[in-house]
């Protein structure tokens, strides 16, 4: 048993060494990242770009979205808010305004066929109806600062993109959603790398749809968002989607052109985020093993680890189950984790509105978010805003 147990720690010791070593290069790529895109507040007249907002009962959210977009100067032809059968006031707000502001309009959501989901389903309908040279989508949860719409087109020509979404500050409203948001990010970021960065594999393209800038004619001549319409994580689905047919795309960070309030509680982030950082229809076997493997040897084990070597008499066991060499090497990589982890913590504070004590103790909540997530590749989600998903399954679905 003792030889069967020195095996088993020698096991972890080399897996959580190959682990440190892919984490570490894979952020070291951020050192060279672009800073964060600033607004355009001189407007520019040679484009022209149609705003795409899905909304379904958004009338809690939709008038920070709303009164952004009513600031935003060329070249914002229109803003296309797909209303899909909202009960709430939301139609009443946007329709209120369009009579401030005739740029801004209301659409009815058509009926989905079996098999689509809502947001992407509204999405495709909103670019369906856009006349402007660029389609941006913007989440009806967001704040756009002034100038945003200027400032994406202006960093998509500086970096050659033909696809381009950014990265936002996030609000965190309360003391629970301070903690685990950040736990979640950290999900993201040790999966795909640092924002900002140029991916060549277009399986590995990272995108985030509360901001979504795409050239029309790309995507249009792709086949449209249609193309993501069963997807739930439609970002991802469209964004490798074009990249896999020649389009250069990136992923920027925006900062400073936008606010976003995804989930105002933590029991709120615990239930909802996790949908879409699973990215379960958009990523192979292969890749969706490799990520759950990563996310839990480097963000599930430190601080168990760590924690648990805290009492008493537990050295001592493990001493004796992996010898004194063992112990020095399990406690050395973890406590490394942990460093890299924090590390991360300070490049993302800028990213969040406020922080607080909550946020900088957000990687004792890392082992509960690595789980999450990983237990949500395997079970594919069934709602979006509420709404159930249709029977039935589109046979464009990516391998999963």
């Amino acid at each position: 048993m003792a030889v069967i147990g020195t095996l088993l720690f020698s096991l972890l010791i080399a897996a959580q060494s190959v682990a440190l070593a892919v984490l570490v290069v894979r952020l070291s790529r951020g050192r060279t990242r672009p800073p964060a895109v600033e607004p355009l507040l001189h407007e520019l007249r040679d484009t022209s770009v149609s705003i795409v907002v899905p909304a379904r009962n958004e009338g809690a959210r939709i008038g920070a979205c709303l009164e952004g977009l009513g600031e935003q100067g060329a070249p914002m032809l229109e803003a296309i808010v797909v209303d899909g059968s909202s009960t709430d006031g939301t139609a009443e707000l946007v329709d209120a305004a369009s009579a401030r502001d005739p740029r801004i309009r209301r659409m009815l959501e058509p009926p989905k066929p079996p098999g689509a989901v809502g947001r992407p389903w509204a999405i495709a309908a909103g670019c369906r109806h856009a006349r402007g040279e660029w389609v941006l989508v913007v989440d009806a949860d967001t704040k756009p600062n002034a100038g945003m719409t200027a400032g994406a087109v202006a960093a998509a020509r500086q970096h050659g993109y033909d696809v381009v979404s950014f990265a936002p500050r996030i609000v965190a409203p309360t003391a629970g959603a301070r903690w685990l948001q950040p736990a979640f990010l950290a999900t993201l970021v040790y999966r795909f790398g640092p924002v900002g960065v140029d991916v060549v594999d277009a399986d590995r393209t990272m995108a985030n749809g509360q901001c979504l800038l795409m050239r029309r004619e790309v995507l249009e001549s792709a086949g449209g968002y249609a193309a993501a319409a069963n997807s739930y994580c439609d970002d991802i689905r469209v964004v490798r989607h074009l990249a896999q047919r020649g389009a250069r795309v990136g992923f920027l960070d925006g900062r400073r052109l936008f606010d976003v309030t995804m989930y105002a509680t933590g029991a709120e982030t615990w239930r909802a985020w996790p949908r879409s950082l699973n990215m379960r229809d958009a990523t192979t076997t292969r890749w969706s093993v490799l990520d759950a493997l990563l996310l839990a040897l480097t963000l599930g084990l430190p601080v168990p680890v760590l924690g648990g070597l805290l009492l008493p008499g537990a050295r001592e066991q493990l001493a004796g189950a992996a010898g004194t060499p063992g112990l020095a090497a399990i406690l050395g990589i973890n406590a490394a984790l942990l460093i890299v982890r924090t590390l991360l913590l300070v490049a993302v504070r800028p990213s969040f509105a406020t922080a607080g004590f909550a946020f900088w103790l957000s990687p004792l909540a890392d082992p509960a978010a690595a789980l999450r997530v990983i237990a949500t590749m395997i079970e594919r989600p069934r709602e979006w805003r509420g709404r159930a998903r249709a029977p039935g399954r589109s046979s464009t679905s990516a391998s999963v």
